[in-house]
This record gives structure tokens, sequence and C-alpha cells, in this order.
């Protein structure tokens, strides 16, 4: 078998620009493994490289797609294999594109075992949000204990999107105090059903409800996907020595602060993106997921949410549904 149905952007535009084509099979490189897909999560940075605004990475896939789950099937299993994956096994791993199609090529340092419960349609809903979520609440975000002991706080904005239902299960499930936003009373429940206190941002101002749940003391952690003038009223509720953490701009890329207020309450304002990280980088997250998080799907402590899953020929009413932000948890596509 040489070719392979896929998912590609014909040109940059809407969701109907997304076409079933058949393309060769990829091969893998030294230190490479293929996949015989099973199933992709969609995110929204597929949804950015189909308008033409998120172009993949120099020697990436041109298809879209950051994370699959199926079998491995072929590739390079002799080094940098710590955790002894071998030919047959059933994986879910991250990429820096590629995944819209039957089969795809990651590393295998970025690839896991599927956690025990789990389908691989429920895996493949995994890597993109708990590599982006692990790397920027808990390493950049540092969200840990406070001196006396007690747990810090985080608030999660769009707590009901892929990244925020990841963010809500694993803070909550780590013995964290979790706030989030939504924009509907129906997505406000979801996220209160995950373990969250629940704000609607529609009706309610955050900020107060930050400071009212922590005594007025503001939130540590801010998980944020908006930025513009999101971030003046972010830096407000955090705590002192609280940290935001920025990992896209829906709002807007410009923000005006209150420099004074940084510098008196100590806040620190960071940010980043994960898809142009080196391999190394991501095979770290790989092993800390591996190592802390992974046994936590074991005890049914985490579990996926699934709004959807589309056939290959619905990806583009995938990416509507994105678009829509009417959704609670992953799109997935089923091969």
């Amino acid at each position: 078998m040489t070719g392979m149905r896929a998912i590609e952007i014909s040109h940059p535009g809407g969701p109907d620009v997304l076409r079933l084509v058949e393309r060769e099979i990829p091969q893998p490189g030294p230190g490479e493994v293929l996949i015989k897909v099973a199933a992709s999560g969609v995110n929204r940075p597929d949804v950015f490289q189909r308008m033409g605004n998120y172009a993949p990475p120099p020697g990436a896939s041109d298809l879209p797609g950051l994370e699959v789950a199926g079998e491995l099937v072929d590739g390079d299993f002799s080094s940098q294999n710590p955790l002894g994956l071998q030919r047959g096994g059933q994986v879910c791993a991250l990429l820096t594109g590629g995944g819209y199609a039957e089969y795809a090529v990651a590393p295998l340092s970025q690839c896991l075992p599927v956690p025990e419960g789990l389908s691989l349609i429920e895996a493949a809903s995994l890597p993109e949000n708990y590599f982006t979520v692990w790397s920027n609440v808990f390493d950049r975000g540092r969200l840990g204990q406070h001196d006396d002991g007690t747990p810090e706080s985080l608030l999660v904005q769009g707590g009901s999107s892929g990244i925020g239902v990841t963010a809500i299960q694993l803070a909550h499930a780590l013995g964290h105090p979790v706030f989030a936003t939504a924009g509907n009373d129906e997505k406000c429940r979801a996220c209160e059903a995950l373990g969250a206190r629940a704000i609607n941002y529609r009706t309610e101002d955050f900020v107060e409800r930050a400071k009212a749940w922590t005594d007025g003391r503001g939130t540590d952690v801010i998980l944020d996907m908006v930025a513009g003038d999101y971030v003046a009223r972010e830096l407000d509720a955090l705590a002192e020595d609280g940290r935001l953490v920025i990992i896209a701009t829906l709002g807007g890329n410009q923000s005006r602060i209150d420099a004074h207020m940084v510098m008196r309450r100590r806040l620190h304002i960071t940010g980043s993106t994960l898809r142009a990280r080196s391999v190394a980088f991501k095979a770290a997250i790989a092993s800390q997921l591996h190592q802390h998080v992974w046994p936590l799907f074991a005890e049914r402590r985490l579990r996926p949410v699934i709004h959807e899953v589309f056939a290959p020929e619905d990806a583009g009413r995938a990416h509507a549904v994105m678009e829509s932000s009417a959704h609670v948890g992953k799109l997935v596509l089923c091969w």
C-alpha cells in the first residue's frame, strides 16, 4: 500500500477549503515512527492554519493536524525510547503537522502509550492539550503551593474549550482550587462538573468573582487564551507574585498594562507557543506527563471530554463547529 487518505488545505479560506485527497504515505526518519492513525484531534491552530495565519514550521507536513492516536507500524525504535514502545503498540502522539491523514510520522519521544481504559478516539484528544497545559500551567506558570503548604489557585479563561477542560481537570485532580470563565450558563455548569467554580463572563465580572473566592487575595495563576483588553483586568485579578500565562490572542495582540502595578505587586507575565519548540523540549514534557499525569487516567481522576466525533469527509463541519465555539471539550476525526 503506497497511498492514504488525507485532508489538505486547498487554499487559505473557510471550512469549505478542506479537501479529502489521496497522498503518499510519509516515511519516518531517524528517531521517528510511522503511526496508522485511528483518530485525529481537531484544534484551533488547525483553523488558523487553514485560514493562512499559522504556517507549519520548516520541514513539517503541510497537512493540518497536531495530534493523533493509532498503531505503531514502522520506524526507528532503537534510540530515545525511554518508554519501551514497540511496533504494534497503541499510542497517542504530538505532531508539528500531518495529523489529518490515515498515516502520520512523529518523533518516537513525542509518543505516549494510550492511557489504561481509554479508546483510541479518546486518546487522540489528549496530546495537544495536555502537553500545552502541563508546559504552561505547571512549568511556566509554576502552579504549586503557598509558603504555608496550601495549594495555589488557577483561573482558566475559556473553561469549556479543549484546553480549558484539560486545565480544569488536571489542576483539580492535583488539589488546586480552580476558577473558570465561560460564555453561557450551560458551559458554566459543564466547567463546574469538572471541578471548577464557574464565571459567566457575559453577566459577571471575573475579577470580582476571583477576588471574592480568594478573600480578596486574587488568584495565583491565570491561563489566558484571550489577551487584548483582558490582560489589564487579569493583572488586577492576580494575587501578589501571581503569574499570567498567555497562550493565544483571540481578543487581540495589543494590550495596555499598569507597569507600576506589575512592579509593586511583583507580577509575572509570560507566554508561549508549542508547535515550533524542539523535539527535546517536547520529549521532556512527554516524560513528565507519563510520570505525573497518565496514572491519573488509570485512577479515573481524569477523563477525556469529547463533544463530537466526525468522519474525515466532515472535517469542514468540524472546523465550523470549532469556530462557532458552541462545543464543550474536544472535536475528533475518526478514520
